[in-house]
C-alpha cells in the first residue's frame, strides 16, 4: 500500500513542511508529485511532533500547497554502487551525467556511511606518490591519511588537484589504484577543465567524478562529498582498491551547510556557521583510513580556499584540528610565478615519519627532508636580516643560505604542470641543493649519509642538467 500525504502546511525557499505525518524518520527520502505529474525528491531535515520539514533537491518552484502529494520512501538517501563507476561522471547526488546511462548496481548503500571501529583501524603506512617534489619530499602523503590543501581564492589549486589526479600512484603495486574526485560549487568552465584534463591525460578510466555546479541546489552540494566517500569505501573495502579521494572546494561545502542551517532557523556560531560544523566535517574526514583484514584503503586530500587568506578562519581552523597535517599554498610565491606555490614551512604531514625511509621510499629520505626543512627555515632568517642591513653586509654563510633558498624555490618547489618526478629524482635533487651549503651546516644528517650522497659542487650542474633530468 502506498501512503501519500496531500497538501503542504508551509513552503519557504527550498523547504516544505507537512503536518500530521506518522512513522517518518530524520534523513528519510520523500517523493513529491506535483499537479502536473512531475516528480521531485526531498529529504527530511527536521521533525517536531507530527510536523516534518523537507528540503527539496530541485527547489520548490511550481509546487502547490493544496495539490502536492508526498510519499515517504522509508529509507535514507542511498547511491547505486558498482565497479562500473570507474570512468564515469555523476552529479552531486550520484546520478550519471555523462550520457552513458545508469550503472547496473551491485548494491545500494546509505551515503552517510558507518563509522569505522577505532579498534579495527590499521595504522597508515607506506605512501602515495604525487610526482610533485614539494609534497613527496617534505610533506609526504601517506596511504590512509587525510591531508588537506589550504589555498587562497583565485590561486592555482585546481591545476594542482588535476596534476595529483593525473600522476598519483601507490608506492608498491600490491593493489589496484583508483581516484574519486568530487567538485562542489564549481563553475561550468572549471568542471569542463577537470573533465578535459583527465580525458586528455588518459586518467579518466581510473577516476570516479562527482560534479556539483554552482547553479545546482545547495542540498546537492551537501550530499556530494558523502556520495563520493561512499563510492570510495565501496571500491576500497569491497574490491581492495587503494582509493585517493580529492574533495574541492570544502569552503563551498561549508558555506552550503551555513546556508542550510540558516534556512532551518538554527542559532549561528562563529562567522555565521552552525555550532556543529566541527562534527559535520569530522563525519567526512574520519571516513579516511585502513581497516584490519581489508586490503584496500581510503586516503583523502580535501582542498579548501581560505577566505581572505586567513588560516584562522573557522573552515581551515576546524579542518586542521581533524586532519593529519596540511599543505599550504602561498600567494606571494605564486605572484613570483612559482608553480606549485607550496609554502614549505607551514606545510607538514604528521604521519610522514611512519611511511617513508628504508622499506618504504629510501633510507636517506627522513634525514634529508629534515635537513631541507631546517635549512630553508634559516633562509627566512637570512632574508629578514638582508632586508635590514643589505645583502652585501651578510656573512658568507648567510649569503650561501640566500643562494640555497633561491635555488630551492627555483628547482625543488617550481615544477611544470605536466612534470612527474620519481621519488629518486626528488631526493637526488634535494642532495644537489644541499651542496650550496658547507658540510658543517648539515646538522640534521648523519656523517655516513653525507659521505654517501654529498658531492661537493653538485649544485653547479643543476641549471645545466635541468632539462635532461626532467626538471624545469
Amino acid at each position: 500500500m502506498r501512503l501519500e500525504y496531500i497538501g503542504l502546511s508551509e513552503l519557504s525557499g527550498s523547504l516544505i513542511a507537512l503536518q500530521g505525518v506518522e512513522g517518518v524518520s530524520y534523513d528519510e527520502m520523500a517523493e513529491i508529485t506535483l499537479s502536473s505529474g512531475e516528480k521531485r525528491y526531498g529529504r527530511v531535515i527536521l521533525l517536531d511532533g507530527d510536523r516534518a520539514v523537507l528540503q527539496v533537491f530541485e527547489g520548490t518552484r511550481g509546487i502547490s500547497l493544496e495539490n502536492a502529494r508526498t510519499h515517504f520512501t522509508g529509507r535514507p538517501m542511498d547511491i547505486a554502487l558498482s565497479k562500473e563507476m570507474l570512468g564515469r561522471i555523476f552529479d552531486g547526488a550520484g546520478r550519471p551525467i555523462d550520457g552513458l546511462g545508469e550503472i547496473y548496481p551491485d548494491e545500494r548503500r546509505n551515503i552517510n556511511g558507518s563509522a569505522i571501529n577505532p579498534v579495527s583501524r590499521q595504522y597508515p603506512r607506506s605512501c602515495i606518490y604525487t610526482g610533485i617534489s614539494a609534497i613527496d619530499g617534505t610533506a609526504t602523503l601517506i596511504r590512509g591519511q587525510k591531508l588537506p590543501i589550504f589555498s587562497g581564492s583565485g590561486m592555482k589549486h585546481n591545476e594542482l588537484a588535476a596534476q595529483i589526479v593525473r600522476q598519483a600512484k601507490v608506492a608498491d603495486q600490491d593493489g589496484e589504484f583508483a581516484i574519486v574526485f568530487a567538485a562542489m560549487g564549481v563553475k561550468n568552465d572549471t568542471a569542463d577543465f577537470f573533465r578535459r584534463n583527465f580525458e586528455e591525460a588518459g586518467a579518466l578510466q581510473r577516476v570516479v567524478m562527482f560534479l556539483n555546479l554552482a547553479s545546482d541546489p545547495i542540498i546537492e552540494r551537501i550530499l556530494t562529498p558523502r556520495c563520493a566517500l561512499t563510492a570510495a569505501e565501496y571500491l576500497a573495502f569491497n574490491h581492495g582498491y587503494h582509493v585517493l579521494v580529492i574533495l574541492t572546494d570544502m569552503t563551498s561545502y561549508c558555506e552550503a551547510v551555513r546556508e542550510f542551517s540558516s534556512s532551518k532557523g538554527e542559532i549561528p556560531s562563529r562567522k555565521g556557521f552552525p555550532a556543529y560544523l566541527y562534527s559535520d566535517l569530522a563525519s567526512l574526514y574520519e571516513r579516511a583510513g585502513m581497516i584490519q583484514g581489508k586490503s584496500g584503503s581510503v586516503t583523502q586530500v580535501p582542498i579548501l580556499t581560505m577566505p581572505n587568506d586567513d588560516i584562522t578562519h573557522p573552515i581551515p581552523d576546524l579542518t586542521g584540528y581533524i586532519t593529519e597535517g596540511q599543505i599550504v599554498l602561498d600567494r606571494e610565491m605564486e605572484q613570483k610565478g612559482i608553480y606549485p606555490a607550496i609554502s614549505i614551512l607551514p606545510s607538514l604531514s604528521r604521519l610522514m615519519k611512519d611511511g617513508i625511509g628504508e622499506g618504504f621510499t629510501r633510507a636517506d629520505h627522513p634525514d634529508l627532508s629534515n635537513q631541507l626543512f631546517a635549512s630553508y627555515s634559516k633562509v627566512q632568517d637570512a632574508r629578514s636580516l638582508a632586508s635590514v642591513i643589505g645583502e652585501d653586509e651578510l656573512s658568507e654563510t648567510d649569503r650561501q643560505y640566500l643562494e640555497f633558498g633561491r635555488a630551492f624555490e627555483e628547482y625543488f618547489i617550481r615544477q611544470d604542470r605536466m612534470e612527474n618526478r620519481t621519488i629518486d629524482q626528488t631526493l637526488d635533487l634535494g642532495w644537489k641543493l644541499l651542496t650550496y651549503l658547507p658540510k658543517s651546516e648539515l646538522d640534521r644528517i648523519s656523517s655516513k649519509l653525507i659521505d654517501e650522497h654529498y658531492v661537493e659542487g653538485a649544485y653547479k650542474t643543476l641549471s645545466e642538467n635541468a632539462g635532461s633530468a626532467g626538471l624545469s
